[in-house]
């Protein structure tokens, strides 16, 4: 069961992420490098209940990467 809830919650984040233009590693890594500390379940949490804050976030992993040369 937990692998499935770990799976479930990676396809949400990845859904909600790719919704702002971010794929689930690309915006995982932004979360890292930005210093977000939200599990998966949290994170899978706000992507279905809490869009505004999602995007709140996912602006935040993108202002952490860097920019393209």
């Amino acid at each position: 069961a937990a692998r499935i809830d770990h799976i479930v919650q990676s396809r949400r984040i990845d859904a909600a992420g790719r919704a702002e233009g971010m794929g689930y590693g690309v915006f995982m890594h932004g979360l890292k490098l930005a210093g977000v500390e939200l599990d998966r379940k949290t994170l899978a949490d706000l992507a279905m209940n809490e869009s505004a804050v999602f995007s709140a976030i996912v602006a935040q992993a993108k202002a952490a990467l860097p920019k393209a040369a």
